[in-house]
């Protein structure tokens, strides 16, 4: 797909990255696709919600080939939290009984099909994949202390290659079913990183509430290695919470993702920062 600067100039927002490098990134991607994860505490926020919807329409415009898988942590506690139940988590995964994943199964769904008409109602084709509708994921069980939390096993990447070719951007939940066809909940980055992996992904980006990694006298990494990555968590630079979001990262480069990004999702257009500038949104991780 060729597009000239003075349409160009139509798709981008004023507050977009820079029209000479858009132009060269295009090109770069064309034949490549890219799961973007969108997901994080600060994304029940409307605005940022809407500010993600237009770039995915701008993507798509564009010509890029996108895959969006969504978390929802912050919309299940507060579900839960309604029905006064409360959950335990181990090792950072909630312990999901029968109770609570139809809780989460619903949540999920409804966020799923809410990204999905917002674009339409923007004019953006797009296809729930969720585990009432087209699911894409099947998974076994994490755990047995767990629930029915899963890991995904094996992805449908015929289903989803068949609607990008329809132009359509496949938005897929979190959750997958097992061979017992009962609904298992996914951690959100593990999701991401399966379906990127499956598709041999040229990028994945997990939009997050942080700037990126930063080193231990508190600079934005750019950009790094596998290597020096897990160095970082060796020494205590990288830990807690962001641990299990670099193995998903070092997971997806050893598996067939080019790179893997971490951006911060709360900063306007970072996914089109971060796939069409030189510089980048967050921290890029290679093999």
């Amino acid at each position: 797909m060729s597009i000239n600067e003075e349409d160009l100039n139509k798709i981008l927002p004023e507050d977009g990255p820079n029209i000479k490098e858009v132009s060269k990134y295009i090109k770069k991607y064309k034949d490549e696709i890219i799961t973007i994860k969108y997901g994080g505490n600060v994304f029940i926020d409307r605005k940022i919600f809407n500010n993600f919807i237009i770039d995915l329409q701008i993507l798509r415009k564009l010509g890029l080939s996108i895959v969006v898988v969504h978390g929802g942590g912050p919309r299940i506690k507060r579900e839960l939290d309604k029905s006064n139940i409360e959950t335990k988590f181990i090792r950072g995964l909630r312990v999901t009984d029968k109770k609570i994943i139809n809780i989460v199964e619903k949540v999920l769904v409804e966020f799923n099909e809410d990204i999905v008409s917002s674009l339409k109602n923007i004019g953006t084709n797009s296809i729930s994949l969720n585990t009432r509708k087209n699911n894409v994921i099947e998974t076994i069980p994490e755990s047995k202390e767990l629930g029915f939390v899963g890991i995904p096993n094996k992805i449908n990447t015929d289903f989803i290659k068949d609607q990008i070719e329809k132009k359509m951007i496949p938005i897929i939940s979190p959750l997958g079913l097992g061979h017992d066809s009962k609904t298992y909940n996914i951690n959100g980055d593990t999701a991401a990183g399966a379906i990127a992996k499956s598709l041999k992904c040229r990028r994945l980006l997990l939009m997050t509430n942080v700037e990126g990694v930063r080193s231990k006298d508190n600079t934005l990494i750019e950009e790094i290695s596998s290597v020096k990555i897990i160095e970082m968590i060796e020494d205590n630079t990288i830990t807690e919470g962001m641990i299990p979001k670099i193995n998903t990262c070092l997971d997806a480069v050893k598996n067939g993702v080019t790179a893997v990004a971490i951006i911060d999702g709360r900063k306007k257009h970072s996914v089109l920062f971060e796939i069409f500038s030189d510089k980048g949104s967050g921290t890029l991780i290679r093999k």
